[in-house]
């Protein structure tokens, strides 16, 4: 006997919806609580370096040069304006002192010739580091 004669029975199905919702739940909790290696880093010792004594600072010369030609050495005024005399004070100044640097401050009206002199008797004593000192500002 078939007493079920008059229903259908329906196709049985299983709903994915909430599945979907726990496994991304799931998935989200992974995420924030893995610990991410780093394997992409290089894994390197470095090396270690005592501090030294530094170097003692190296002798400046300062030499000035005015619009009249005359020489200034350090401050002290010269009477031998010839490349032999800018030469000696030169010596003088560095006090055997390695490796000085010449500092020409020279006017902006001097001549040419006069630092020409400067580099030249700094040729002739032997110093071979040499710059020149600006002043910041524009042109007039």
């Amino acid at each position: 006997m078939n007493f079920r004669r008059g229903k259908h029975q329906e196709e049985l199905e299983m709903n994915l919806i909430p599945l979907i919702d726990v496994l991304l739940v799931i998935i989200i909790f992974l995420i924030v609580s893995a610990t991410f290696s780093r394997t992409n880093e290089l894994q390197i010792n470095l090396p270690t370096a005592e501090a030294n004594v530094p170097q003692e600072k190296p002798v400046m010369i300062e030499v000035g040069v005015d619009a009249t030609g005359k020489y200034v050495v350090n401050g002290k005024a010269l009477v031998d304006d010839t490349v032999a005399g800018i030469s000696t004070a030169l010596q003088t100044a560095a006090a055997g002192g390695k490796e000085p640097t010449i500092v020409i401050n020279a006017d902006a009206n001097s001549t040419h010739q006069s630092v020409v002199n400067v580099m030249e008797a700094s040729r002739v004593a032997g110093f071979t580091h040499i710059t020149f000192a600006t002043q910041a500002g524009g042109a007039k």
